[in-house]
């Protein structure tokens, strides 16, 4: 392999990517970077700026890696100059702390009494950090606007686990890296990242199991699993919730996380079509309401039985049982909601119109849901309408729906 070719190849890695992944996210074939990176082929010019606001390097710095007798700068230094947007490197850096993080995670440490002053500082305050910035992440319409704080507070924990020099020390900074992972596989998940997401909440479950806290361990869980379920991988799913519901029954009794895993459960169940199964969790996730005002933390667990008319509708909704879809929306649509959820919500209104070939009820709804997704940019509202779009096809001739059709198709190219 060419010498620069290797630089590219070792560029991808420092950023995060395989070569699949980068594959994925420039819309070309693996075989074609494995090409580039064995020096066999080169990136088309059009392809180029795509490439390095990808990559986080200039564009004469990407064709410095690709071409013999340029200038390469050092696109390796952090302070190079870097294009693109800005979010994509923040999470690119997210990604790149995993493995460091990993390793820390699951290597003992020394039994040393001295405690390095980061780790000291995470262990006095990092909890109270860490739900405030999952008040800042429930209560912002545009997600991504905490990924610096997490991006930050992320680095801060890896250097942490680096000194922890006692056994304790490390369990509680392990659950704080898991609780913050989390977050990020939050914040991944909103922007269609799945496969980034599902990197972060298993490396979140690692941490949680070895910091000792089967609650956190049990959401980790059951966050991976979310991943496989908006995927369409419903088989894929229910292997890791079983796992996070044997998980949770061995945690706090007080908390709700059994009721949580209960109601993803109740959507896999509702995507094989299994509505007897699918009933029985949702009846099970209910129980959350005899639990008092302290079952949650309002962070990494924030289930507190409040979606589930909106989770119970979407069940039906996918069960084709849309008189029980319409009771169980209707009542959620009523309730303070988020803007996501609200969209959420709106979204699978629109799709039960779909089902009834209701023209009105279907552009009512998903023009609101168009208007949340406008306000947002979020990546969850884009996927959600993305699904209605796709049930259209039998309504298009109508020219409202045509239209419609068109408004969803721009955003989720923007979302």
């Amino acid at each position: 392999m060419p010498l620069r070719r290797q630089r590219l190849a070792a560029l991808r890695t420092s950023q995060g990517y395989s070569q699949e992944e980068l594959a994925e996210a420039l819309a070309v074939a693996p075989s074609t970077v494995i090409r580039w990176e064995g020096g066999r082929a080169a990136p088309q010019p059009h392809q180029r700026p795509k490439i390095a606001a990808v990559l986080g390097v200039t564009l004469s710095e990407l064709e410095g890696l690709l071409f013999e007798g340029q200038p390469t700068g050092n696109a390796m230094l952090p302070d190079a100059p870097l294009r693109g947007n800005e979010d994509d490197m923040k999470r690119r850096d997210v990604l790149g702390l995993l493995a460091v993080t990993s390793a820390l995670v699951t290597l003992p440490g020394p039994d040393d009494a001295s405690r390095g002053h980061t780790a000291a500082a995470l262990l006095e305050s990092g909890d109270d950090l860490h739900r405030s910035l999952w008040r800042v992440y429930s209560l912002s319409d545009s997600k991504q606007s905490v990924l610096p704080a997490v991006r930050k507070q992320l680095d801060t924990l890896t250097t942490g686990l680096a000194e922890a020099r006692t056994a304790a020390d490390k369990v509680r900074l392990c659950a704080m890296t898991a609780d913050v992972y989390q977050l990020a596989g939050e914040l991944f998940f909103d922007a269609n990242r799945y496969t980034d997401a599902a990197r972060c909440y298993t490396l979140a479950a690692q941490a949680a199991q070895t910091g000792g806290d089967d609650d956190l361990w049990a959401c980790a869980m059951t966050r991976h699993a979310y991943v496989e379920l908006y995927a369409r991988r419903a088989p894929a799913a229910q292997p890791l919730l079983a796992a996070a519901a044997r998980i949770a029954q061995r945690g706090d009794s007080t908390l709700s996380t059994r009721h949580w895993v209960a109601a993803v459960e109740a959507e896999a169940h509702a995507a094989v079509g299994d509505f007897d199964a699918c009933t029985r969790s949702l009846d099970e996730a209910e129980k959350v309401h005899v639990l008092d005002g302290s079952s949650h933390n309002g962070g990494w667990l924030r289930f507190n039985g409040s979606r589930l008319p909106e989770e119970r509708g979407a069940c039906y909704l996918q069960l084709g049982r849309p008189d029980l879809a319409e009771n169980a929306l209707t009542s959620a649509l009523a309730q303070p909601l988020s803007l996501r959820r609200r969209a959420a919500v709106l979204s699978d209104l629109a799709l039960l119109g779909v089902q009834r070939r209701d023209i009105d009820q279907v552009v009512h709804y998903a023009e609101a849901a168009i208007g949340l997704a406008d306000q947002s940019n979020s990546g969850f509202i884009g996927k959600k309408l993305d699904g209605l779009r796709e049930r259209l096809a039998p309504l298009v001739p109508d020219d409202r729906i045509s239209h419609l059709d068109h408004r969803i198709a721009a955003l989720s190219r923007t979302a």
